[in-house]
C-alpha cells in the first residue's frame, strides 16, 4: 500500500511525527506468510459494509422489515450487512426501557422484539440470494449479568471480592458482567456458541466487540475453530491493534483516522496529519490487512454527534468522500443514506426518519466506485497512493489511487473559504467524474475550489 506515497517521504521522518500513540509492529510483506491471500478474498476484495441497526431501522423494528429493504441496500453497493447484537437482552441492571444490544443474556437466543429464529433465517437467505454477506455482532468480553451462563457457571466470571458478578474494570458498563478469560471452559463454550450461528444459520462471520479486551491467543484459537465450520469465515474486530490481524481478524477499525479528521474539522490538526497517519498504517499493518473507514457507526452517532455536528452542514459529505477514497474497505451505518441529522437514541427505541434518502444517490455514487475500481479495492488487491500538489493552502487535499488501468483522482477543500488550486502530477488518460465536476484540465491550469467543494474523477 501508499507505495508512491513512501517514494516521495523517509519513512521514518512520517513515524516519528505521527500523531497518537501506536506500537509499531515491523512487517516483511515479502514473506509468504503476509502475501498469501485468505479464503475470503475472492468475494471481499472490493467489499463494502452496511452497519444495520435493526432496532431503529423501521417503526417495527424487526428482522422482516430490514429483509424487505435488503434490495435497495444491494443496489446501493453494499457486500457485507453487518447486523448489531441480535440476541436477547439482560434485564437485570438494564440501562434504559429496551436496554443495551451488548447486554447479552443468551449467546444462542434471538431476541423476540426483532422476531423468530424462521425469520431470521429468511434474512440471511434472501441476503445470500443478492450475493451478500452476513455477519453478526459479537460480544465477547462481557455478558448480561443475567445471562443463561450466571445460573449454570458462575465460575466462567471475575468475581468480586465476595463472591460476585462485577463489570469490566475501569468501565462504567454496570449493565454487564465481565467474563473470565483464565477459565478453559468458558472459552471452549464461547467458541461453540459462535460456531453454532455459522452452522445454524449460515452467517458469514462475525464483528467482534472491544476485541482488544480480550486475549489475543484466544481470538487465534477461535479463527482455527470458526475455519473447521466456515473456511471462508470472516472476522472483523472492533480495534486497531496490528497483533489481532495477524491471524484471527480480517479486518480492523480505522478509529485513529476518524479522530484525526474530528480534529481536522476543529481546526485542532491538518491535512498533513493524514500523511503521518497513512505511513504509520502502511508500517503496522501487513499488506493483507483489511482496514476500516468511516465517517459514523452507532457509537459516533449516539454518543459523539452526527457528521453534521462534528463535521459541518458543508463538509460532511467532503469527509465521507475522503473515507470512502483514501484507503480500506468504507462503512455506511443506517440511516446515513437519509441525511441524518440526529443522534440516535441507544437505550431506546428511535426510529430512523427516512424521509427521500436525499443522500442515497451520494453514497451509492461512492460505493459503487468501490466496488469497480481496483485501485480502491482492499488488502494485497488495493492500489497505490500518492499525495497531489495542489498550489493551494493546507486546506486542500488531492491525491491519485491507483492499479494498472485503473486510477481514481480525488480533490477536496476543507475549508470554508474559496481556494485556488493549479493540481501537478495529474496521471495520463482519460478520466470521467464521478459528481458534477468540471474538465480535469480546468485543474490543471487554474481552479477556484468552493467552500468544502470535492472531486473525484476515475479512468475510463
Amino acid at each position: 500500500m501508499l507505495k508512491n506515497f513512501f517514494l516521495a517521504i523517509p519513512i521514518a521522518a512520517l513515524i516519528s511525527c505521527s500523531t497518537g500513540e501506536s506500537t509499531k509492529v515491523e512487517k516483511n510483506d515479502e514473506t509468504p506468510e503476509a502475501q498469501v491471500a485468505t479464503s475470503h478474498d475472492a468475494w471481499s476484495k472490493n467489499a463494502t459494509i452496511y452497519e444495520a441497526n435493526i432496532r431503529q431501522y423501521s417503526p417495527e423494528g424487526t428482522f422482516d422489515a430490514f429483509t424487505a429493504d435488503l434490495e435497495r441496500i444491494k443496489d446501493m453497493g453494499i457486500t457485507i450487512i453487518w447486523l448489531m447484537p441480535i440476541h436477547p437482552i439482560g434485564e437485570e441492571n438494564r440501562k434504559g426501557e429496551k436496554g443495551s444490544y451488548y447486554s447479552v443474556k443468551d449467546y444462542k437466543g434471538i431476541n423476540p422484539e426483532f422476531g423468530t429464529e424462521e425469520d431470521f433465517h429468511e434474512l440471511v437467505e434472501k441476503a445470500h440470494s443478492l450475493g451478500m454477506k452476513v455477519i453478526i455482532d459479537w460480544v465477547a468480553n462481557h455478558s448480561a449479568f443475567d445471562n443463561v451462563w450466571t445460573e449454570t457457571h458462575k465460575e466462567w466470571y471475575n468475581l468480586d471480592s465476595l463472591g460476585n458478578l462485577q463489570p469490566p474494570a475501569g468501565t462504567d458498563w454496570w449493565d454487564v458482567a465481565d467474563l473470565d478469560y483464565e477459565n478453559p471452559e468458558m472459552r471452549a463454550e464461547m467458541i461453540a456458541s459462535m460456531q453454532y450461528w455459522l452452522s445454524e444459520y449460515n452467517v458469514d462471520g462475525f464483528r467482534c466487540d472491544v476485541a482488544s479486551m480480550v486475549p489475543v491467543e484466544f481470538w487465534n484459537d477461535c479463527r482455527d475453530s470458526l475455519e473447521r465450520v466456515r473456511p471462508d469465515v470472516f472476522m472483523l474486530a472492533e480495534a486497531e491493534s496490528p497483533e489481532l490481524q495477524e491471524k484471527a481478524f480480517d479486518m480492523g477499525y480505522a478509529w485513529e483516522f476518524m479522530h484525526i479528521i474530528n480534529h481536522i474539522a476543529k481546526g485542532e490538526m491538518n491535512l498533513n496529519d493524514l500523511d503521518n497517519y497513512l505511513a504509520k498504517e502502511d508500517t503496522n499493518f501487513a499488506k493483507k490487512d483489511y482496514r476500516m473507514y468511516f465517517t459514523t457507526n452507532h457509537d459516533e452517532n449516539s454518543w459523539n454527534g452526527t457528521v453534521m455536528e462534528r463535521y459541518g452542514e458543508e463538509g460532511h459529505k467532503t469527509y465521507a468522500v475522503l473515507a470512502y477514497t483514501i484507503a480500506g474497505m468504507p462503512l455506511l451505518y443506517s440511516g446515513q443514506e437519509a441525511g441524518m441529522d440526529y443522534a440516535l437514541e441507544f437505550f431506546e427505541k428511535d426510529t430512523i426518519e427516512w424521509g427521500d434518502y436525499q443522500l442515497q444517490d451520494f453514497y451509492t455514487k461512492l460505493l459503487q466506485l468501490n466496488q469497480n475500481q481496483p485501485a480502491l479495492w482492499n488488502g494485497t488487491h488495493r492500489g497505490s497512493f500518492e499525495r497531489l500538489e495542489t498550489g493551494a493552502d493546507e486546506d486542500v487535499y488531492a491525491f491519485v489511487r491507483a492499479k494498472d488501468d485503473s486510477k481514481v483522482i480525488v480533490i477536496c477543500n476543507f475549508s470554508d473559504a474559496p481556494e485556488q488550486v493549479k493540481i501537478e502530477g495529474m496521471p495520463d488518460g482519460i478520466f470521467e467524474a464521478l459528481f458534477e465536476s468540471p474538465d480535469l484540465s480546468a485543474l490543471t491550469g487554474g481552479y477556484e475550489l468552493k467552500p468544502f467543494e470535492y472531486h473525484v474523477y476515475y479512468a475510463k
